[in-house]
């Protein structure tokens, strides 16, 4: 079974662009990180299996149906059910995992598997996955990286995370190749406690405007 391309996600992140990376410690900050995406238009959040409280991050901020909420960090099957149990639209990976992706795909669940090197990628595509997760970005030659990657791999899309932040994340966005940049820079729960969302929604802002004028 190969992936479906033709997925909706794609589409509709390659159009925001953005992919916050999210690590819930305390639920009572959803409501408010809810709030400001939507304020902001960007109603993606991945929601990593880095908390206990993981699942019913993905349950309740899947609730409402504001947001497409995925799942990062998952390593393992248990993971992968676990997270689609709870509402999740997709899967993302830190490595090739081939039940998780196996999995995703009977489930018609977009999955973005973890590559770092032309063996990754190579094993991605042959379960026809052409966006891959490229990660840690930074310690594998950046921006640089993917544009050497994707000589070979012309008929691939990476969505980079790990290092990039609001000084750099337009440069990465400007290839043809960067279907959308992941991170915690885009908003990140410490930021929302700090004085209930306020500096949070400043700085997604700061980064939709700078999207908007590039």
């Amino acid at each position: 079974m190969l992936a479906n391309m033709d997925h909706e996600i794609y589409s509709q992140l390659a159009e925001t662009k953005l992919l916050p990376l999210y690590t819930a410690t305390d639920l009572s900050c959803l409501d408010k990180l809810e709030e400001i995406l939507i304020n902001n238009e960007v109603r993606f959040i991945e929601v990593t299996f880095r908390s206990e409280l993981a699942a019913q991050a993905m349950n309740k901020l899947s609730a409402s149906g504001e947001l497409t909420v995925g799942a990062g960090t998952v390593r393992s099957l248990e993971e992968a059910e676990t997270a689609i149990e709870n509402g999740v639209k997709f899967i993302v990976s830190p490595a090739v995992v081939p039940e998780v992706i196996d999995y995703c795909l009977k489930q018609d669940i977009p999955v973005f598997p973890g590559t770092a090197t032309p063996g990754d990628i190579q094993r991605a595509l042959s379960y026809g996955i052409k966006v891959v997760k490229f990660f840690p970005a930074d310690i594998y030659g950046g921006l640089k990286a993917i544009k050497a990657l994707s000589g070979p791999f012309y008929d691939v899309q990476f969505l980079p995370t790990g290092g990039i932040d609001k000084n750099n994340f337009i440069e990465y966005l400007s290839d043809k190749h960067v279907l959308g940049v992941g991170g915690s820079f885009i908003i990140s729960e410490a930021l929302i406690l700090k004085d209930d969302g306020v500096t949070a929604n400043a700085e997604l802002e700061e980064l939709v405007e700078l999207l908007k004028s590039n």
